[in-house]
C-alpha cells in the first residue's frame, strides 16, 4: 500500500524489467562470443588442414621428383644427436682438422632451406640438397669432401660462410657458456634456473591455477574464456616481473616454451624457442635445458 502510494511499487517493477532485459543481453552476448570462438576455432582447424595438406603435398612431390629419375637420390650418411660431453668431443674432433692451405675448410651458417650459399652448392653439389634440409645448421666441408656435416646450433650466429684452415665452431653457439638465465614458459607453469656453465646455481618456479577445458554447464563458453584468460595474463605478468628481476644477474636471458606465449615475454628474452617440455616446474626446466643444448648432427 506505502508502495503505491509513493510510487516505489513502479520503480520496483521497472527495475524488474530493466534486470530481465539486462540478462537477457548478457546470455546474447554471451552465446554471440561462443559463436565467434567457435569460428575462431573453425578457421585454426581449417589452416591446420591447409597446412598438412601442404606438407604431404610436398612430401609427395618430392617423391614423384625422385621416382621420375631425373635427380639422383642422396641421403644423410648418419643423422644422430650429441649433448654435454659427447657434444665437445664432437666439436674437438672437427676443431682439430687443419689445412695447410689457408682456404682448404669451409665453415658456413646456413639459417634456412632457401639461404644456401653458393660456396656451398658448388662445393656439395647434388649434396647442397641434404643442407637444405639439415638447416638451420652450421656446415663444415673440406676441400677434399672427406669431411661434410651439418650441425645445429642451440644459439644460431648471424649467417656466413668463409674458407679458412679451421673450422669455426665457437662453443658459445652450441654448449652452455658463461652465467646465464634459462627459463620455461607456459600458460599454467614457470621455471627459471640460474646457470654457470652447464651448473645451475639458483632457482625459482611456480605454477598458476589457470582452467582448464571447457565442459558443459556452469560458464558460458565466452564467459569461461575470459576467465581464463585473465588468469594466464595474471600469470605472465609474473613471468615478466620474474624475468626482468633477473636479468642484472646474468650475460644474457634464454626463454623457450609454449609459442602461444612467447611473444609477451620476448622483450626480457636475447633468444626464444619453442619447447613442449611440461610437467612439475624443476623436471620440465631439467628437460627443456637438455632439449635445447641437445644438437643434431648430419653426416652429408
Amino acid at each position: 500500500m506505502i508502495d503505491r502510494l509513493l510510487g516505489r511499487a513502479e520503480l520496483k517493477e521497472r527495475i524488474e524489467e530493466l534486470e530481465e532485459a539486462n540478462h537477457h543481453l548478457e546470455r546474447r552476448a554471451d552465446a554471440e562470443a561462443e559463436r565467434r570462438s567457435d569460428a575462431v576455432a573453425d578457421r585454426q582447424d581449417a589452416e591446420e588442414r591447409v597446412n598438412r595438406l601442404e606438407d604431404r603435398l610436398e612430401s609427395l612431390e618430392d617423391r614423384l621428383e625422385r621416382a621420375t629419375g631425373h635427380e639422383e637420390t642422396v641421403e644423410f650418411r648418419r643423422v644422430s644427436d650429441a649433448r654435454g660431453d659427447r657434444l665437445r668431443d664432437v666439436l674437438g674432433r672437427l676443431r682439430g682438422v687443419a689445412s695447410d692451405d689457408p682456404e682448404g675448410l669451409l665453415t658456413a651458417f646456413v639459417p634456412g632451406a632457401d639461404a644456401v650459399p653458393a660456396s656451398i652448392a658448388d662445393r656439395l653439389g647434388d649434396r647442397s640438397r641434404l643442407v637444405r634440409r639439415a638447416a638451420p645448421a652450421v656446415v663444415v666441408v673440406d676441400d677434399t669432401e672427406a669431411v661434410s656435416a651439418a650441425i645445429t646450433p642451440a644459439l644460431p650466429p648471424a649467417p656466413f660462410d668463409r674458407w679458412d684452415d679451421r673450422f669455426r665452431l665457437p662453443n658459445e653457439w652450441f654448449l652452455p657458456t658463461g652465467r646465464f638465465a634459462f627459463a620455461l614458459v607456459r600458460s599454467d607453469t614457470f621455471a627459471l634456473g640460474t646457470y654457470a656453465d652447464d651448473e645451475r646455481v639458483a632457482f625459482e618456479g611456480f605454477t598458476a591455477d589457470v582452467m582448464g577445458a571447457h565442459s558443459k554447464g556452469g560458464f558460458s563458453q565466452g564467459r569461461f574464456e575470459r576467465r581464463r584468460e585473465g588468469q594466464i595474463d595474471d600469470h605472465l605478468g609474473e613471468v615478466q616481473a620474474a624475468l626482468a628481476a633477473v636479468a642484472d644477474d646474468v650475460d644474457r636471458t634464454i626463454v623457450v616454451g609454449e609459442r602461444s606465449v612467447l611473444g609477451d615475454v620476448r622483450e626480457h628474452a636475447d633468444h626464444t624457442a619453442v619447447s613442449d617440455a611440461t610437467g612439475a616446474p624443476t623436471e620440465a626446466l631439467d628437460d627443456a635445458f637438455r632439449d635445447f643444448w641437445t644438437a643434431r648432427i648430419h653426416a652429408i
